[in-house]
């Protein structure tokens, strides 16, 4: 009797811990609580996903199906006439390469400046610090629109009104980034600091061997942010340049909006997809860094 009771004992206790084994399915994927957060995260990524995929779709009809069967999201064919249409309207390839000059130089730019900045806002201690990191904080509730002014008045002062330097540098200081990489340099350890001091290391030797590397995840968040930013920037650039050579993608594809007169929809979106493959590949590239960049405060 003894002998019987041991084993179903062994039996019900092995049979329990199968239960909660990860690999042995025990279907409570579909409980009501877990099935309502599917239908919740299901209907969020429709109504992300969902224009964008109208917009891939409309793009690839015929010229004369763009509106009319805009409704559907499969085209009956695939016609791919609006995207040379596209290149025969204007030059993209010049537009490209002006985006891409003045994103890449304000990406890099902002990863430079933010990181020296932060860094002397959570390392360096000086008199005025908070308070001027507080009028710094500040000036991101400033609009745009408000400094756009100024910003043009001096820019022309300096003579380079219209060119892609009138882009580029008032756009290298970011309020932001300084916030971001001072957050991430307050994660860091003072004992680096202090080591470097006794080892005889200065304040940018110190910044340039051993915070800068290690800051390199926060550098590239900055770096992918700037760059999904400026690269459809529109507001800017139709205030700073005026020569079409000196445009940049955004602001080039406006004059396709003639082709919504003719009802070519499909021209149109063709624009606007070719336009959000950079970006798209620049967030495909560097996701992981940015997922762990952003996730690195919450493990320590």
């Amino acid at each position: 009797m003894t002998t019987m009771t041991t084993k179903t004992t062994a039996v019900e206790s092995a049979s329990s811990k199968a239960s909660r084994t990860p690999g042995i399915p025990h279907h409570a994927w579909y409980a009501p609580s877990k099935l309502g957060k599917y239908f919740i995260l299901l209907i969020g990524t429709l109504l992300t996903l969902g224009p964008v995929l109208w917009t891939i779709s409309t793009s690839l009809r015929p010229v004369t199906e763009s509106l009319g069967a805009s409704a559907n999201l499969i085209p009956s064919s695939l016609d791919f006439g609006s995207y040379r249409e596209v290149f025969e309207q204007v030059d993209m390839k010049l537009l490209i390469l002006n985006s891409v000059l003045v994103t890449a130089a304000c990406a890099i730019g902002q990863m430079i400046t933010a990181a020296m900045a932060g860094y002397v806002f959570a390392k360096v201690d000086f008199r005025g610090r908070n308070a001027l990191f507080a009028i710094v904080l500040a000036t991101m509730m400033v609009p745009m629109q408000v400094t756009i002014v100024p910003v043009f008045m001096l820019i022309r002062g300096m003579g380079l009104s219209d060119t892609l330097l009138a882009l580029i540098l008032p756009a290298i200081p970011t309020a932001f980034g300084t916030f971001l990489m001072r957050q991430y340099f307050l994660g860091l350890p003072d004992e680096l600091s202090e080591a470097a001091q006794i080892d005889g290391a200065g304040p940018w030797r110190t910044f340039f061997s051993i915070f800068a590397p290690l800051a390199t995840p926060g550098m590239a968040i900055v770096g992918i942010l700037a760059f999904n930013y400026h690269w459809n920037e529109f507001f800017r650039p139709l205030i700073m340049t005026i020569s079409e050579e000196n445009f940049t993608l955004p602001l080039g594809l406006v004059s396709l909006q003639g082709n919504m007169g003719t009802g070519s929809v499909a021209t149109v979106l063709a624009g606007v997809v070719i336009s959000m493959i950079p970006a798209l590949g620049v967030f495909m590239f560097g996701q992981r860094t940015l997922r762990e960049g952003l996730t690195a405060g919450s493990h320590r």
